[in-house]
């Protein structure tokens, strides 16, 4: 090994790629400070590029939810690249390994990496969300004995992987080092050319292909009802992935909404916002750490959704992470057959019109905040990766 470090990190989807990015960050700026050089190449997206990641592949935008047959479409894409990446890896060996989230491909690489390098120390950073709903065991003990480290972002996913005996660390939420980046209110507003006074609802409605089929849908026909309503309120649509912008700009125009679709401004339609209607997912977060109420909603195909139910007996209480870090609902969850139009547009006016339900919300937010740790994390996260890597330089006699 030389003095030239090389980490490969593998992510995939949008959230995974935003953070991703904020560790690529953070491990360049260490590298600088202690004059080591360092080389990132990853699987991710353009976040990630832009941040000093040598991209292998953009899998940004390949994920799906549901079933075997709903993921085909991306299996060949993914098992291309990964065939691509083991060949890289074997010609390239990396000095040490990320794994952040994206359960499926990276369980199965990490698995390769851990039989082809066993040297090569693993990093899970954002362990799947097994720890709250999934049932499979042999795929828990599978990260299990694959991960060297595992660096926490939730206490409750600390503790779960280390009563299963894996070295965790835990780090906060790297969306704390995100949302320092953000917009006040007045800012967003003045940027988006929304006056002090407007009514504005921000509408996510996807980061995956199959959640504009699921999920636009019935959050349109909600918009379109609150719109009815309260002729005054415009709808300000943050895009993940450049893709949607054609199928998201016919909705809008189909549903005849005073909406404005914005790419690369998604913390400032949030931070505008008096209320987000939105999937599932990472940006829940984001959400309630700029103190915006928000509906959640999520579907799935109906046979995915039966599987889920009466084959793989997946119950899910909760599913939004601001709900998981307090272990209650402090926002609204919609899912499945809940996430009908007429209750998410029931939900959205409530948080709208009645103060007192939005301070609660704004009050639980608080809570919430408080469980997700302190800023600079993803220096903590680099950090804990310098520190093995430099072990292990000094256990080969190098650096």
């Amino acid at each position: 090994m030389t003095n030239d470090y090389r980490i490969f990190i593998s992510t995939g989807e949008v959230s995974g790629d935003l953070q991703g990015a904020l560790l690529v960050e953070a491990l360049h700026r260490q590298s600088r400070d202690r004059n080591l050089p360092l080389e990132i190449v990853a699987l991710g997206g353009d976040r990630m590029a832009a941040s000093g990641a040598r991209l292998l592949a953009n899998t940004a935008s390949i994920g799906s939810v549901g079933t075997v047959w709903e993921a085909i479409p991306f299996v060949l894409p993914t098992l291309k690249i990964q065939s691509q990446t083991k060949q890289y890896l074997q010609q390239h060996p990396p000095d040490l390994v990320v794994l952040i989230d994206y359960a499926g491909p990276n369980l199965a690489l990490g698995s390769y990496i851990r039989r082809t390098f066993p040297q090569v120390p693993i990093v899970y950073f954002i362990a799947p969300q097994m720890w709250v709903w999934w049932s499979n065991r042999r795929e828990i003990d599978r990260l299990v004995k694959m991960t060297d480290r595992l660096l926490a972002i939730f206490p409750a996913e600390a503790s779960y992987f280390e009563r299963l005996g894996v070295s965790v660390t835990w780090v906060g939420h790297p969306l704390l080092d995100r949302v320092q980046a953000a917009p006040s209110r007045e800012v967003a507003r003045a940027k988006l050319g929304i006056a002090p006074e407007a009514l504005s609802v921000a509408l996510i409605p996807a980061s995956r292909h199959q959640e504009l089929k699921y999920l636009l849908p019935a959050m349109f026909q909600a918009a379109k009802a609150i719109q009815a309503k309260l002729p005054q309120v415009s709808f300000w649509i943050p895009l993940s992935l450049e893709i949607y912008r054609q199928p998201i700009a016919q909705a809008v125009k189909d549903y005849g909404l005073q909406a404005t679709i914005l790419s690369g401004q998604t913390l400032e339609a949030i931070a505008a916002a008096d209320l987000a209607i939105t999937k599932s997912g990472t940006v829940n977060l984001e959400i309630a750490l700029l103190d915006v109420p928000q509906v959640v909603i999520y579907r799935v195909s109906q046979f995915t959704a039966w599987i889920a139910r009466n084959l793989l007996k997946i119950n899910l209480p909760l599913i939004s992470p601001p709900n998981l870090v307090v272990d209650r609902e402090i926002v609204p969850e919609l899912l499945q057959d809940r996430a009908t139009p007429e209750n998410i547009t029931q939900q959205a006016l409530e948080l709208l019109l009645n103060p007192t339900r939005r301070q609660q919300v704004l009050t639980d937010y608080q809570q919430m905040r408080s469980l997700l740790g302190e800023t600079g994390v993803g220096d903590r996260a680099a950090t804990e990766i310098w520190q093995i890597l430099l072990a292990r330089s000094r256990e080969s006699g190098v650096g």
